[in-house]
């Protein structure tokens, strides 16, 4: 199970940065996935630039946490990154985009991300569970 956890945890810290890059790079393109039409131009394009260095920043420190061999800290920045796709969600619905998109992609997201940092937080307690000391017999 650690090995699952580990390699799931680690393509949830890399897919936001390449969904934060997409949008650095190619806006127009990466909005088009994002489910929400149209989306802005001119100068307003700039959200562009706000959305993917959010995303680049939010996978950084999801992969450097764990990276130090933090899992616990690792598991409660998850439970609160889960907040991320919930609100994108909720920004989809409340913007005409499709129920199937807000769902299928955010709400998918917000609990993968959020099963994820349920087993962080469950593994960790394991281990300490396992490590307390049995009390001496007499």
């Amino acid at each position: 199970m650690r090995r699952f956890v580990t390699v799931l945890t680690v393509l949830l810290g890399l897919f936001p940065i390449s969904f934060g890059l997409r949008f650095l790079f190619d806006g127009p393109g990466a909005a088009a996935r994002f489910g929400i039409d149209p989306w802005p131009t001119g100068t307003a394009a700039g959200y562009f630039a706000v959305k993917g260095i959010r995303d680049v920043a939010c996978g950084l420190i999801i992969l450097v946490l764990f990276a130090l061999g933090e899992r616990r800290a690792t598991g409660i920045v998850m439970a609160l990154v889960a907040l991320i796709p919930i609100v994108d969600m909720t920004a989809v619905l409340t913007h005409d985009g499709t129920v199937a998109t807000a769902l299928g992609i955010h709400g998918l997201t917000a609990l993968v991300v959020g099963f994820d940092a349920w087993l962080l937080l469950r593994e960790r307690s394991a281990v300490a569970a396992a490590a307390q000391p049995v009390g001496a017999h007499s």
